[in-house]
Order: structure tokens, then sequence, then C-alpha cells
């Protein structure tokens, strides 16, 4: 069996399918009973089609609309442009100057020349009642009335379904309905034949047990698609900076309206559409709403900005302009959002199983009802009575007919892909108690085979609560002291030094110090900048007047491959300086001079390189981060097109900037190692400081090796392949070599790799590897949406959280696969056997019936839902070439079913004699007695699991009654069981 899945089921992987895969194993799966219900948990591609249409549509609309755009600018000049724009009244009676189908207009269709009719960003603003500076008014009545006019920025989701479109969806099964049919003709001939109500007995059964069947089914599909609709809320929280009455603050991007002046920097997302206000070296990403990959410059040329794209790089403040369903990417975003998550590897794998074992039951149904019926003429022909056909005889074959349904019912287990489903989102739901949200299913099962974690150190092995520890400035070497401020190294610092490095701080940043409402002050930005910045307010500077006192003209982000960021300032007494900063060894090369004990620029001579050096090497080995920050003057002419040098910089400083490590850790890292996981640090640090950390946290060891990027970079593919499974440490490491990294580890190691990441750059990573990890405080818009699950504290702990929840995950499937196996197996060969030597089935429809519904509901519920144990983490991973059914599960199934088989071939062949059934009835009484052995050979098969013995139980009950019935009507009693029943109370048996 293993070897026809792995050949007809393994397409689907755990991320990116091709739609020709995903098409593919569907119609592999022809024999199904229920389709609604088989393949409601999977991907919609019809919807994925349309919305694959839309992002053409948009491609070809924007790209029509930039070309008409240039046209207009090459004659917009020198017009006289007059306005024809009437505003409409409603629009006006609230306080506004232009309607939102206006503004839509103006920014999808990139019209310049609306845009100067208007006024501009500015006119818009005006226009918009708001402020570019101070953004909107808080009012609870102005916002009202803003939302009546323009509309809030959600897009229309498809209604929740309620509970009786469950059940209808449940009456879709095609076995069921044949069941019905089988019901309603043997209560039209029962009653016929042997008149109410005695008639009535075996339709009415049937009907009921279909009733109960449907019912249960459709309160736990239901009950499930509630905790998927809670996960999917949990999703979409993504909240952006926003200015309101002159205070920055974060808002949910759901909170959004036109005339909000949105803070963007790289890796968010955009989150309505609106306008270019002010930044520096904005690249925009469209490809989500059009498929073009090619970045777009934004500037005040191009000032527009689409709802769903993200920000490659640089930053800037937005002016919101349309919201909801009014962009191109809400209406993207209400067709992808019906297309569904991709299913599950495990999902295809068991449809797969069901539907062979669906097939083989159907050829065992068939063969019991011919061997049934012929049996039947048999005895008639034998009897004399061939030709003579009474009411019982149609209720006889109708009954051989409802039994072979039944066995197709229970053989074709249905519950398996829904059992998949079932145990991934209680995983889901309890992983996001633990602080990990799960944004693709597969990545709940995938965790569960991981056999190596890339981790990066900021914020996930460590704190992410960075503060400067020490610094040498001018030759001294001094330590910040955080809890008192720092009066005592300022005041040691020249003061030309002292003005530059401040200069640098407060210019070259990605944070800002606002003032927030409280007038409390807050420092905005990546821990390294917040600590940064932080340090420069304990020396005594001033965030806003640094900033007034010069111009920004040019700004270069920080570039993970480059290590460094910078930016250009025009001085307030004329011409133009740099300042860079950035990974320390790196800076330092660039510079030719530095500042000496006197804060003199001077030449950087061999004792100085070497003293600097030392420094580098003597923060790290102390686990500090370092930082260089350096500047240099470019003169008085400065184009902003121009590149920031590269080389001939002044060394202003180094700094050391700690960031413990997480509580923890140390545990979680010895927790991976004794489950077979192996966890590898990459990090863009000094490789001293991350060997040092990676010490601490017990990852790297005697027999490890630590390495740098760029070393590693030049290695070939056969020296990576004996290199990397002994690397521990990569440190000053590249985007592209994390990929890389992780693309050896995958295809030439065969290993399942879990990365984490936070940055727009490391997208290309999570991508790659089978399971990725973003994280939630520090992690970009972009670097969340590529990844898998999110990490929504940032800790490492969770990560193996996560991988125990997917251990679990698989463990508990194949523990209900063993489980429905062994029953279907066990029903099959029973009722065949049975029919083939004595022409009945012990077995009834009824009773076939409510095992199945046990199986597909409540022990799935049982068996899928278990919660994770310590000794999970004990064993070695299953890795990517584990077989899910394994040998050992083989050995359980075949032996269960063989055990059970002969238990009850020797009730139902000797069983009358061993309990004196000589009465009335005693088919009867001995086929509700293989009944309930039956169901307790599951029950002391897993009488393991507390909560399946109790669903197990539920079982028994009901056929319980019935027995004691049965024996009490014959004067007989069981021989080793006691049976205590009334009519107000279940039936108790106690073996």
């Amino acid at each position: 069996m293993e070897n026809y899945l792995n050949e007809n089921f393994s397409d689907v992987k755990a991320k990116n399918t091709s739609e020709e895969a995903l098409q593919r194993w569907r119609k592999l799966c022809g024999f199904v009973k229920n389709r609604k219900r088989r393949f409601r948990f999977t991907a919609n591609l019809s919807k994925r089609f349309e919305a694959e249409a839309i992002r053409r549509s948009n491609q070809e609309k924007f790209r029509v609309a930039v070309l008409v755009s240039q046209a207009a600018l090459q004659f917009i000049h020198g017009l006289n442009l007059s306005s024809e724009y009437t505003v409409p009244e409603e629009v006006a009676a609230s306080g506004f100057q232009i309607c939102p189908d206006e503004l839509g207009s103006i920014v999808e269709g990139h019209d310049i020349k609306k845009l100067k009719v208007h006024g501009g960003v500015e006119g818009i603003a005006e226009k918009l009642s708001t402020s570019i500076t101070d953004g909107i008014s808080t009012s609870e009545h102005l916002l009202n009335r803003r939302k009546e006019i323009y509309g809030i920025n959600k897009f229309t989701e498809s209604p929740a379904r309620g509970f009786w479109v469950y059940v209808w969806e449940a009456l879709h099964d095609m076995t069921l309905m044949i069941l019905a049919v089988c019901a309603l003709v043997s209560l039209v001939v029962g009653i016929a034949t042997e008149g109410w109500p005695k008639g009535a007995h075996d339709g009415l059964g049937i009907v009921m047990s279909i009733l109960l069947v449907v019912f249960v089914t459709a309160t736990s599909d239901y009950k499930q698609s509630l905790q998927f609709k809670d996960l999917d809320r949990e999703k979409k929280k993504i909240t952006v900076q926003v200015a309101r009455n002159g205070f920055r603050r974060k808002i949910s991007i759901y909170d959004l309206l036109p005339g909000d002046i949105v803070h963007l920097c790289m890796g968010d997302q955009v989150p309505a559409d609106g306008l270019f206000v002010s930044g520096f070296s904005v690249l925009i990403n469209e490809s989500s709403l059009t498929g073009e990959s090619e970045p777009v410059n934004v500037n005040a040329l191009n000032p527009f900005l689409l709802s769903g794209t993200k920000v490659q790089n640089g930053s800037c403040k937005m002016l919101v302009t349309t919201v909801g369903m009014r962009t191109q990417w809400g209406k993207l975003m209400a067709t992808l959002s019906e297309g569904g998550d991709d299913e599950t590897p495990l999902q295809v794998k068991l449809n797969g199983v069901a539907t062979i074992i669906g097939k083989i039951g159907l050829f065992f149904a068939v063969v019991t009802f011919a061997v049934m019926v012929q049996g039947l003429f048999t005895r008639k022909l034998q009897e004399g009575t061939h030709w003579t056909w009474s009411g019982d005889d149609a209720l006889e074959i109708l009954e051989f007919f409802a039994i072979a349904v039944t066995i197709v019912v229970v053989a074709v287990p249905e519950g398996l892909p829904l059992a998949v489903t079932l145990s991934l989102a209680f995983a889901m739901k309890k992983m996001m108690n633990d602080k990990a949200l799960v944004r693709h299913l597969a990545a709940c099962e995938t965790m569960g085979s991981a056999t190596s974690i890339c981790s990066d150190k900021t914020g996930t092995l460590t704190t992410n609560h960075m503060t400067v520890l020490k610094a040498c400035i001018c030759e001294e070497i001094k330590e910040v002291d955080n809890s008192k401020g720092t009066p005592a190294f300022g005041s040691s610092i020249p003061a030309s030094a002292s003005k530059l490095l401040l200069q640098s701080i407060f210019n070259n940043t990605g944070g800002e110090v606002v003032i927030g409402e409280g007038n409390k002050t807050e420092i905005l930005g990546t821990p390294t900048e917040t600590a940064i910045l932080e340090f420069g307010l304990l020396l005594g500077g001033d965030f806003q007047a640094e900033r007034q006192a010069s111009k920004i003209v040019k700004v270069e982000p920080f570039n993970s491959v480059k290590k460094q960021m910078g930016v250009v300032i025009e001085l307030p007494e004329g011409g133009f300086r740099v300042h860079c900063k950035g990974a320390s060894e790196i800076i330092l090369a660039a510079c030719d001079k530095f500042l000496n004990s006197n804060g003199e620029v001077v030449p950087l001579n061999e004792a100085a390189v070497n003293h600097l050096n030392e420094t580098i090497e003597k923060f790290a080995s102390e686990a500090l981060r370092t930082l260089c920050l350096a500047c240099m003057e470019i003169g008085n002419e400065f184009s902003a097109d121009a590149p920031i040098p590269t080389e001939g910089y002044t060394c202003i400083g180094i700094v050391g900037i700690k960031d413990p490590m997480r509580p923890g850790v140390k545990e979680s890292v010895a927790i991976c190692r004794s489950a077979g996981i192996t966890v590898r640090m990459v990090t863009g640090d000094n490789i001293n400081t991350a060997k040092a950390i990676a010490r601490e946290c017990g990852i790297l060891t005697d027999n490890g090796i630590a390495i740098e990027g760029p070393e590693f970079r030049e290695k070939s593919d056969e020296e990576l392949s004996k290199l990397i499974p002994k690397i521990q440490v990569m440190a000053r490491s590249s985007p592209m070599d994390k990929h890389t990294l992780v693309k050896h580890l995958r295809t030439t190691l065969g290993e399942v790799v879990a990365v984490t990441g936070d940055g727009t750059n490391d997208a290309p990573a999570l991508h790659e590897a089978d399971i990725g990890l973003a994280m939630g405080i520090a992690g970009t818009e972009v670097a969340k949406e590529s990844a898998d699950v999110i990490i929504l504290d940032d800790n490492f702990s969770t990560i193996v959280t996560v991988a125990k929840w997917g251990r679990s995950v698989y463990i508990n499937i194949q523990k209900f696969v063993q489980f429905q196996l062994t029953v279907n197996v066990v029903a099959l060969i029973v009722n065949f056997s049975s029919a083939c030597l004595t022409g009945n089935a012990p077995l009834t429809a009824v009773q076939l019936l409510w095992v199945n519904m046990i199986m597909d509901t409540l022990g799935a519920l049982a068996l899928a839902t278990e919660p994770p144990n310590g000794d999970l983490m004990k064993r070695s991973p299953v890795g990517r070439k584990g077989n899910f059914i394994s040998n050992v599960m083989w050995r359980n199934i075949l032996g269960q079913s063989l055990y059970q088989f002969l238990i009850i071939w020797y009730l139902q062949t000797r069983g009358k004699a061993v309990f004196r059934l000589d009465g009335p009835d005693p088919d009867l009484i001995l086929n509700t007695l293989i009944f309930n052995t039956f169901v307790f050979c599951q029950l002391q098969r897993d009488g393991k699991d507390k909560r399946l013995q109790g669903y197990t139980e539920e079982l028994c009950l009901c056929s319980c009654a019935h027995l004691h019935r049965s024996f009490s009507n014959n004067n007989h009693r069981a021989p080793g069981y006691i049976c205590k029943y009334n009519s107000s109370q279940f039936a108790t048996v106690v073996c």
C-alpha cells in the first residue's frame, strides 16, 4: 500500500504544490461517498484560477495606466488645468471635498492629471480634511462620518455557514441515501405484511441510525468550522503605525480610514490605496497584486501606492485614499478567501488510503450480497418454494442489500482525511495558546518530522531587548550605565566628537523618537535602532533638534547583504556629510581616519587599527553585538541619484550592544538534541559574538564548526556536502547564505528543515524551508506572509513546542488509522466470511451504521485530539522518507484483526452451545452477543486511552439493553456477565 501511495499520492508537498498535482490526486479519488464532506478542507481550485485572472487583469490595467500617466506628464506642464469636478452633496455635507470614486480613479488609474487638478497630495489631504503632519481627528463623531462616506478597510467575506448547511452536506452521502431508500421500502413492505408497529421496526431502526449519523457528523463538522474561523481571525491581526491627532499610535489595518497618515518601512505591506507624502529610496513589490516581479520606484513623481503590495526597500509616509472593497486588493482577497488552504500531504495520503479500502470494500459488499441472495435462492429451491415469494422474502433481500451497502459505509474510511483536519485544527488552536500562530495546516504535520532547525540569534535565542553596554569613543572604552544615565561618559568626550556622534546617531537611523499621548517620550524602531537612540538620549542629545538642524538628502536603509546603512545630510553651514553605520569590521575597513583622544580627525595608522580590532574582538567575546559609526565630508555638491561612497570614512566610534539570552533556551536546545533535531544558528553578527552566544545556548559543541558567510560562499558543492553536516554556527551570513544552507540540507542531506526569520530578506529562505517560522514581534509583514508558522513571542522555546505538537499530530493520526483500519478489516471479514459460509451476516445494517458513526466522529475526536506528552521529544524524528503506516502498525492491525475474527468466528459457530441458547430467537441473541463482543474487542485494544474508552463504552451501552432483554426473555443469563437494566437507565455491563 505504501508504494501505491508514494506513486500516486506523493506529488502534494507541504508547501508550494503545483496546481496540476492538486488536480491529479483528486482525479485518483474516484470512489467517494460524500464529495462535499471529503473535499471540504481542500483548495478551491476554480476560485484560485479566478484570482489569477484578476491578477493578470490588474497587470495589464496598471501597465496601461503607467504608460498613460507618462504620456500625460509630457503635456501637463504649462497647461492651464481647470477643475471640472463637482463634489456630491452628501460628501460636501459631511465636510469633505472629494468622493471615494474620484479618489479611487486617481490612485488605481495612476492619473497624474487628475491629481494635479486636485492640487497634488497636499490638495487631496485638504479635501479629505486631514493634516499631512498630524493626521485625522479621533473624534468618534468625525470618524463615523468618514466611515459613512468612504467605507471601512475590510473586504467582503463569504458568510459563515450555519449548522443546517452541515446537516444538508452530511445528507449528501451516497450510501446513506441508498440506505434511506432501503428504509423506506422496508417500512412499506413491513407494514403491508406485518402491520404497525411490528413491521416498521427494521425500517425505523435504519432511519433513526441515519439521522443520528447525520446529526452527529454535522455537529462535529460545525464545531470544527468554528475553530478554523477563530484561527483565521487571528491570522488577520495586522497593525500599522499612523498619525492621529498629532500623535503616533498603532492601530489595526481594518481601522484605517481615508485621510490617515501611515508610516511604512521596509518589509511592511501597504494596507490601503494611497499617495506618497515623503520618504526615501522606496521600492514597492507589486507581484502579489499584478504578478509582476520587477519592483517599482515610488516618489513624488510616481506617488501611487496600492493596497496589498510590499515595501521592498526604503521608508515613507503615506496618505490613505481608498480602502476595503474599493481597492483592487480588496476584490482579489474576496476571491482568494474562498480559495482555501492547500491540502496537506497527510490529508492526500489518507484520501489515497480511503480510496483503496473503499474499492476493496465495494468488492466485498457486492460479493457478500451475491452470496447471501444465492443462499436464499438455494434454501427456497431445497424447500420447493422458489416459485412463491412473500413479503418476508422481499424484506430479507432488502436486508441483504442494506447489509451490503452498510459494508461500504463502514469499509470506506471517509473519516480518515477529516481526522487529519480535526487533529490539525485542534493542534492549531492549542498552539495559538502557546504563542504559535499556524498560517498553513501542513506546517503542523511537517514540523513533527523536522530534523533540523536553522535559527536566527537576535530575538529568537536572545531577548531582543537591546542596550548599549560599552562604547569606544575617541580611543577610550567606557561602560554605559543605562539605569543612571551616562553624564560621566558624555562629559569625557570632546565637544566636537560628541556633536558628531549625536548627529550620526539621530540622523543615520531607521527609528524615531516621538512624543506620545500624555507627553511621554517613545522610541520607535528595531531593537538595535532603539538601543542606539536610547544611548544618544542618555548622552544628552535631542532627537528633534538634531533632525531640524540639518536636512536629509538621501537614505540607504540597512541592507543585510552589505551589513550597513547610510544617510547623506545637508549641513546648516553648507556642504554635505555622509554618516554610515553597520558591521564593525566592514565599516572599519572603509575608514582611513579616526577621532583621537582630543576629538581630532587623524589618519588611521596601524596601531589605531589594531586597537579598534582588539576592541571589536573584546566586545564580541563578551557576547556583545558590535556596530561601528563613521562619517565623511563630501563637499558642496551631491545628487540624490548618486550612490553613497563606500570608502574614505572617519571612524567615530564602536558600540557594544547587549542582547541577553532568553531564559529556557539552553534547556530547549537540549530537548531538540535528545529528539534528534539539530539546531544551527544563522546570524549576521560577528563570528566571535555568535560563537559566544552559541556556546552559552548549547548549540556550539566541541565537534561543531562555526563559519562566516564569505568563507561559506567560496566552497564548492562537493565541499559543502561534507561541511554542512558539521556546521553549527554561521556568522556574517547574507540571506542567500541562509537560503543555500537550507537548500543543501533539504536536497543533498534529505533533512526536513525549519527556518526562522524576521526580515524581508529572509523570505527566500522561509520559502525554501519545509517550515518557515516568522517572528511575530520583530518580524516584517513580508516575513510573516512567507512563513508557515508565526512565533508570536519570538521565543525559541515556542519552536520546540511547535515541534512537539507536530509530532503529536502525526502520532495521533497513526493511532486513528490503526484503530479504523482494524475495525474496517474485522467488519469486512466477519460479514463476508459469514455470508459465504452460513448465508447470513451477524452484524446488521443498524449496528454497522452505529460503528461507523462512532469511528468517524467520537473515535476521531478521542484519538485525533490527544495532547502531546514529554515522551514525544525522546523519539527520533520520522524524517522525509518515513512510512506513514509503519511495520509495527501493520503488525498491530493484522494481529488484532486476526484475534478479533477468531473470537467472533468461534462465537458464531459455537456460541449457541456455549451460552445454551435454545429458546426462541437464538440467532437474534447470538448476533447481539457477537456485536457486543466486537465492540468490547475495541475497548480492550484501546483501553489505555481513557477518552476513547469512554466513547467506546457509549457504543457498548446502546446494545447492552438489547442483549439483556434478549437473555431475560429467554430466561438465560450470559455466563461471566452481570447485567443490570431498567427503563430509566442505560445498561451497564461488568465483565
